[in-house]
């Protein structure tokens, strides 16, 4: 599979149109050759964007390494169209399937997915619905998606007597309702875990203060064969030090080169 340059950069930014119409804002990532033999398809973390420092720098050493990464902003963040509200875990993961079908239909099929916090737990899940995706990578992400609405324990009440809140999330406002919530409550991960029959790589640091190291002991431990843990020590939730992005970038790279390249 030669994935080709379609412009005169190494990047191309796409809007994709989800299954509900919404515009997802997607940048493809080429290696500097203009051409790379797999494509990535990477999934940001809850409520950051596709420009974080981390994603930029995950997709700079795989591209460096020959892979090519697509990466977008969910519904209702970043540069992508929709309100915040309608993008719930179960959105996440239809964004994920729509934007590897409309890469497979106009550039190639993307055989990685890589996700960052929720993004990884979301790829989890479409990888398991996806037949291409070869292999999965999960950075700093939860074992049980339930885990999020931590973010908005102390709201639920409200919600259920108002059906809507704002919320604050890492100092951002945001406003949610309850279906946004019963979106959290409608898969069991760890059973889907169980059940994934794909090649995955988990990534998390023992001093991520967000997620804890538990959740990838959790996700490990009920994945199956082949799976890999690499622990990606003294780096924060975010990645936010350059240093521990581009080494787990260029982990990345090397080991889905076992399984991509198949």
């Amino acid at each position: 599979m030669l994935i080709e340059e379609r412009s005169k950069m190494n990047k191309k930014t796409v809007h994709i149109p989800n299954r509900n119409g919404v515009s997802l804002s997607t940048s493809i990532e080429y290696p500097s050759s203009g051409e790379a033999e797999h494509l990535a398809l990477f999934a940001h973390c809850f409520t950051c964007t596709s420009n974080l420092t981390a994603v930029r720098t995950i997709s700079k050493a795989l591209t460096a390494r020959g892979i090519a990464v697509a990466r977008f902003d969910f519904t209702g963040l970043g540069e992508s169209g929709g309100a915040f509200s309608e993008s719930h875990f179960e959105a996440n993961v239809e964004d994920i399937e729509d934007v590897h079908t409309y890469l497979t239909e106009h550039f190639a099929s993307p055989d990685l997915l890589i996700g960052h916090s929720l993004g990884g737990s979301a790829s989890i899940v479409a990888a398991s619905r996806i037949d291409s995706v070869k292999a999965v990578v999960t950075l700093g992400s939860p074992a049980d998606i339930e885990h999020t609405t931590h973010h908005f324990a102390d709201q639920i009440d409200e919600l259920e007597e108002k059906g809507k809140t704002c919320v604050y999330i890492g100092g951002r406002e945001f406003q949610i309702d309850k279906g946004f919530v019963d979106g959290f409550r409608n898969l069991h991960l760890p059973d889907i875990i169980r059940s994934l029959r794909k090649a995955i790589l988990i990534m998390h640091s023992p001093t991520d203060d967000i997620v804890s190291i538990d959740n990838a002991q959790e996700i490990y431990t009920n994945a199956i064969h082949p799976k890999s843990f690499v622990s990606l020590d003294d780096a924060d939730h975010l990645l936010t030090n350059k240093r521990d992005s581009t080494y787990a970038g260029n982990v990345i790279a090397a080991w889905a080169s076992r399984y991509i390249n198949e």
